[in-house]
């Protein structure tokens, strides 16, 4: 314990002092500006401010870029919840029932609940990082492929719980997601899958650009055609009309600590990060809710939980980074670039030595994300009056930024045609009431199972039957295997209580 004080009062001299708060603060306001404005993800706004951290100390870099990384997360759920374009794929999830309550003018009270369950989620991850990085560093060098194929595959079981029309028709979501996933090199033998023998589509299909496109662009042809186009709030934004209801309190608290939960376990596992982390989370909220309908419509427990899982995750997700040298997402992956240019080593000897560096990260984390909390709370308002912007002046600026953003991240013009064409995917899809969230995480994870499937064959000899050896596999397997069976057993004890309603109106 007496190790642990004098690690926090390490850190705090490093945090507290005048240029670790400036460039914390710095952070986390460019962060959140950029995560707002629609269509500019983590990746574009890293990679242009990287630069800038290269003439800085290498704790004051890391906890700049820091602060970058988790308020754009929290800004793209803004953006996410008052015009349903998601800045980050992980804000989409968000977008499902924040827009809906956005629509029903409640559009104060999703972001406030965001902001609070940022925080919540955050500081859970900040603890997890402080306390467990080593054990449960530990415990992530022991996946190896068996485990993450069995891990992807209960992602893949979830999204399916997520759809809120047929199962068959989050299924067919799922697949044409796993099936856009294979487009590019083959790993194993290079040769072209479905690129049509265009060379810039070897990498496969830019994920921003999907993201943006199925949930964006949407949501934004759709307002065009409108003749009345509904807005989000009428009259002057006070603070006490934000503050959620004590009901909305009472049915938010489990879920952020669910999803905190979630988000702190997917995030310590590298190469799964907030997205998988959102997703479950939202899922695991639908399937525990004595009010499963109401989510897609305005539910305030599908904005609680998937913004704690998220937060958690981008928290958690520096445990693999620093303690195994292992980028947890590609967001960490320019973390490491950033340490290696500064002469240090990612891995286990991190926090032997540089303890200033490991100790400063972790106390800049709660101060950042108290600064994003004071920095955000008060600004709710001003969110929620963006949507009073004139939409035939709004929808142009929304496409251009969009575009841009698209366009900065890997500067091919393919990727602007990409989104385009997701984006009418994404309206003939809402058009035959398809679930387009499946589609994405089916998308994500479609080139990782195959390729950790591989593995795992090549590992074992192609026996099928090595993933029930493995105890940490076989485990993931039969949890996966029981959410099937319940969802399925839940769905006929539905119809079969809906069949003897209809039976018993009849008779009567």
């Amino acid at each position: 314990m007496d190790t642990l004080f004098s690690n926090i009062a390490l850190g705090l001299t490093v945090a507290v002092s005048l240029s670790g708060l400036f460039y914390c603060f710095l952070g986390v306001f460019l962060g959140t500006l950029v995560g707002v404005l629609p269509g500019i993800g983590i990746m574009a706004t890293l990679a242009m401010l990287m630069p800038i951290t290269f003439h800085l100390e290498p704790t004051l870099a890391l906890i700049m870029l820091g602060g970058i990384y988790y308020g754009a997360s929290y800004g793209g759920s803004t953006a996410s919840i008052l015009m349903n374009l998601p800045g980050t794929a992980t804000s989409a999830v968000t977008g499902l029932d924040g827009y809906p309550m956005a629509q029903q003018g409640r559009a104060g009270q999703a972001l406030f609940m965001t902001a609070i369950a940022s925080f919540v989620g955050s500081i859970f991850g900040v603890i997890l990082l402080a306390g467990f990085s080593v054990p449960l560093s530990r415990v992530a060098l022991r996946f190896g492929p068996h485990e993450y194929v069995a891990l992807m595959l209960l992602g893949l079981i979830a999204a399916s719980v997520i759809g809120s029309g047929r199962s068959l028709r989050s299924l067919v979501s799922v697949s044409l997601g796993l099936a856009l996933g294979l487009i590019g090199l083959d790993l194993n033998s290079g040769v072209a899958r479905f690129t049509f023998g265009q060379t810039v589509l070897f990498d496969g299909l830019p994920l921003v650009a999907v993201a943006i496109g199925l949930f964006g662009l949407p949501e934004i042809i759709a307002s065009a055609g409108r003749k009345e186009i509904p807005r989000v709030h009428e009259g002057k934004i006070r603070l006490r009309e934000m503050l959620p209801t004590r009901e909305d309190w009472k049915r938010s608290i489990m879920p952020m600590a669910r999803g905190s939960g979630i988000g702190g376990f997917f995030g310590a596992l590298p190469g799964t990060g907030g997205l998988v982390a959102t997703f479950v989370s939202y899922a695991v909220e639908r399937r525990v809710s004595k009010h499963p309908e109401e989510f897609g419509n305005g539910a305030i427990e599908g904005v609680a939980a998937p913004e704690a899982a998220n937060n958690s995750a981008v928290q958690a997700a520096f445990i693999p980074t620093l303690s195994l040298g292992i980028p947890g997402d590609p967001v960490m992956a320019i973390m490491l670039g950033v340490m290696m240019v500064h002469g240090i080593i990612p891995g286990p000897t991190v926090i032997q030595d540089s303890p200033d560096l490991f100790w400063g990260l972790v106390v800049s984390f709660v101060i950042g994300n108290l600064m994003l909390l004071v920095l955000n709370l008060p600004l709710v308002g001003m969110w929620v009056r963006i949507l009073k912007i004139p939409y035939n002046l709004l929808f142009p600026v929304i496409v251009a930024f969009t575009c841009i953003g698209i366009y900065s991240v890997n500067y091919q013009v393919v990727d602007v045609f990409v989104l385009l064409g997701f984006g009418f995917l994404g309206l003939g899809m809402r058009a035959l009431n398809f679930e387009v969230a499946p589609l994405l995480l089916g998308f994500v994870l479609g080139p990782m199972i195959e390729e950790y499937f591989r593995r795992a064959l090549i590992v074992s000899r192609g026996d099928i039957g090595s993933f029930a050896d493995r105890p940490i596999a076989a485990s993931i397997l039969a949890i996966t295997f029981a959410i099937l069976v319940w969802a399925v057993v839940s769905r006929l004890v539905s119809a079969g209580k809906k069949s003897r309603a209809k039976e018993a109106d009849a008779n009567g």
